[in-house]
C-alpha cells in the first residue's frame, strides 16, 4: 500500500481529500508530492476526482462515497437540482444517470470514478435562494439541495422550456398533480424574486396562477 494511501485512510474525513491536505500530511508541495498521488493513482488506491481533489477508491473506504455530498466539491458554488433534486424529493421517477446541479460558474461536465456530474450555469439574483442544507442520514453527509419548486425553475432555464403553466410539468416530466398542490405561498414569494426577467419568471407566475397561490 502507497504511503499516502495510508495517510488517507487514517486522515481524510470519507476518503475524500484535496492536495492540499495531502501536502500537508507528507509536508511536501512539490514533486514528491506528485509523485507519491501518481503512484497511488496508477496503483487504483486513490481516485483523481477532479484538479486538485482526490479519494480513496472503492476497496479502500470503509463506506461508499457519497456522490450528493461530494458535487459541491467538485464545482462550486452549486447546489444539487434539476432530476437530480426532483428525484430526490420523489417528484419523478428514480434512474438519473448524472448527479444534476445548478452553478454559479460556467456549466461543466465531469466524468468520475464515482459517477457524472453535469454542473448548470443558472444566473440568479439570490443564488441559494430556495435551497435547503439537507443532511444525510442515509448516505452520510451533508449537501445543499434545490425545494422542488426551484429545481423546477432551473430546469426551465436549463432546457429553454417556454412554460407558462403547471400542465407542461404534469405531461412532460409526468409530476403527479399532489405534488405540485403541495407548493406553498411562502415558497414562491422566496424563488421568484431570485431570477432575473424571463422564461423562468414567466414560468413561475404561470404556475403561481394555475395553483392559486
Amino acid at each position: 500500500m502507497q504511503w499516502i494511501t495510508e495517510l488517507a485512510l487514517e486522515r481524510a474525513d470519507g476518503g475524500v481529500f484535496t492536495r492540499e491536505q495531502a501536502a500537508l500530511w507528507v509536508k511536501n508541495r512539490g514533486a514528491g508530492l506528485n509523485g507519491l498521488l501518481k503512484r497511488a493513482v496508477a496503483g487504483g488506491e486513490v481516485w483523481r476526482l477532479h484538479r486538485g481533489l482526490y479519494s480513496l477508491s472503492e476497496r479502500y473506504t470503509r463506506t461508499p462515497i457519497n456522490p450528493l455530498e461530494l458535487a459541491q466539491r467538485i464545482h462550486g458554488p452549486s447546489y444539487l437540482s434539476l432530476e437530480t433534486a426532483l428525484s430526490r424529493h420523489g417528484w419523478i421517477p428514480e434512474g438519473v444517470q448524472a448527479i444534476t446541479s445548478a452553478a454559479d460558474g460556467r456549466s461543466r461536465v465531469f466524468n468520475t470514478p464515482v459517477g457524472l456530474f453535469s454542473f448548470t450555469r443558472v444566473p440568479q439574483r439570490v443564488f441559494l435562494a430556495g435551497v435547503r442544507r439537507v443532511v444525510d442520514d442515509e448516505g452520510g453527509g451533508a449537501f445543499f439541495l434545490a425545494t422542488p419548486l426551484k429545481a423546477l425553475a432551473d430546469l426551465v432555464y436549463a432546457q429553454r422550456r417556454d412554460w407558462h403553466s403547471a400542465a407542461p410539468v404534469v405531461e412532460s416530466l409526468r409530476v403527479e398533480e399532489e405534488s405540485l398542490a403541495e407548493l406553498r405561498a411562502e415558497l414562491f414569494d422566496e424563488v421568484l424574486p431570485a431570477y432575473p426577467p424571463g422564461r423562468v419568471v414567466r414560468f413561475l407566475e404561470g404556475l403561481r396562477k394555475d395553483l392559486g397561490r
